[in-house]
């Protein structure tokens, strides 16, 4: 809570951190078999990367560089644009797993089959392999639109 005379002030890259921490230790004990960063600017992944790469070897997980993350009905295309995401995972058929979706809708778009069915089908999987539980997969793929995560930080160096 805040008062009048007492705003929150948080440190973006605290905030991140903590974000990533959070998801990396999901991975490690096994609640997430993939979790992604929040998508950062080239910029802000040159200060967060080591903390980052600090947090991935002290909970024994990898971690992988995605410059043009996945775009499914998970979130909307600007909230990536532009970013890069950090992926963590325990092992290499979850990174695998991640190309494998990357590689069929960049196929399903050449061959002109990415139609709304193939998009539902592609977010389905991307879902699942973030772990997330049907119902709640089935409840964001009956939105009209996908909805961005809540970010409490806000986009400035400092709230």
């Amino acid at each position: 809570m805040t008062s009048d005379s007492h705003e929150l002030k948080i440190d973006k890259h605290s905030f991140e951190l903590g974000m990533i921490n959070c998801f990396v230790e999901m991975v490690a004990c096994g609640v997430k078999q993939l979790a992604l960063s929040p998508p950062l600017t080239p910029e802000e992944f040159e200060v967060v990367a080591p903390a980052s790469e600090e947090i991935v070897s002290r909970f024994g997980v990898y971690s992988f560089l995605e410059k043009s993350l996945l775009v499914t009905d998970l979130q909307t295309e600007e909230f990536t644009r532009g970013k890069w995401s950090i992926l963590y995972y325990r092992d290499s058929e979850t990174l695998d797993a991640y190309v494998a979706l990357k590689e069929r809708k960049q196929s399903l778009e050449r061959t002109k089959r990415y139609d709304r069915q193939a998009r539902r089908e592609l977010s389905r999987d991307f879902m699942r392999l973030l772990s997330y539980p049907d119902e709640v997969i089935e409840e964001k793929l009956s939105l009209s639109k996908p909805t961005d995560p809540y970010v409490l930080a806000d986009h400035e160096e400092n709230c």
